[in-house]
């Protein structure tokens, strides 16, 4: 039944196993900081895209969207890849040291993004106590490939191993660094505007309330976790013991947010998910 269909990855997978830790929200950060490094790649996001008037509804629409080729039907997780490649084919930027204009669906941009945010989500689940076997690394890059595809690109030139993710980032280096547009991002993704309602205690003149405190430990984390040259390029210290507070950082916040009742830890798509996969393990009893 295409109800019951548990989409691109389903509850065997090292998706599923990796996509049901809450703090993936450390790893989203991450990746918008490592994302950051990139010129084109920042100059695409700045030219195109309101993310400094509307970061918490971009926040959501991305998260969203992640949770659809997650925890979706196959049906709804190609339509969101749809979608997203008819809204990047429409979109131009200007590259700010040769001011040449180039596409926003290029496959090098689209590639480095996939990348960023896929070993984001898995460097940041593991250091945070998630364990994962090797060969389950390997494989979450490899079922990572899916989605890939869904954003336009070859599956078969993106990295689908541990292995292969180390040599696309010596390969990429030479491209990265600090721009005053990676800096000022980087300034807003550390004390961004925050919801009406958790700013409640600025408009009191309370600047520095608990959700701005919460929100700086959780971006000073993120950064944290940045591969140690990518650390550097921010002006950070590529330091073991940087690695190891960050490590101690994470777990710490894995087990808080496990004591959140589950209910609250999954989002609709996930509960979804879990149901259809219920459904179809308990089809061929009923037979």
């Amino acid at each position: 039944m295409d109800s019951d269909d548990l989409g691109l990855f389903g509850p065997g997978s090292v998706t599923w196993k990796v996509h049901e830790e809450p703090i993936l929200i450390v790893a989203g950060l991450r990746s918008l900081y490592l994302q950051a490094l990139h010129p084109r790649a920042m100059a695409g996001v700045a030219q195109n895209s309101n993310y400094r008037t509307d970061a918490w509804g971009r926040l959501v629409r991305t998260a969203t969207y992640v949770a659809t080729t997650v925890y979706g039907t196959t049906a709804e997780a190609e339509q969101a890849g749809a979608r997203l490649r008819r809204l990047h084919a429409r979109l131009r930027a200007t590259d700010p040291d040769t001011g040449e204009d180039f596409r926003i669906d290029d496959p090098d941009l689209l590639r480095w993004v996939h990348v960023t945010e896929v070993e984001s989500f898995l460097s940041t689940a593991r250091r945070a106590g998630l364990p994962l076997t090797d060969d389950e690394v390997d494989g979450y890059y490899t079922e990572q490939r899916r989605s890939a595809g869904l954003v336009g690109l070859d599956p078969a030139t993106v990295p689908g191993t541990a292995a292969e993710v180390a040599a696309y980032y010596r390969a990429v280096r030479p491209e990265l660094r600090m721009t005053r547009e990676a800096a000022e991002t980087a300034i807003f993704l550390t004390a961004p505007p925050l919801p009406w309602k958790l700013s409640l205690p600025a408009r009191l003149g309370l600047t520095l309330g608990p959700p701005r405190w919460a929100y700086l430990g959780i971006a000073g984390t993120a950064l944290a976790l940045l591969p140690p040259w990518a650390r550097r390029m921010y002006g950070g210290l590529g330091l073991p013991t940087t690695e190891l507070s960050a490590d101690l950082t994470v777990r710490a916040l894995r087990l808080a947010l496990a004591a959140v009742p589950r209910r609250y830890r999954e989002g609709p798509l996930m509960q979804a998910a879990k149901e259809r996969a219920e459904r179809h393990m308990a089809t061929p009893l009923a037979g």
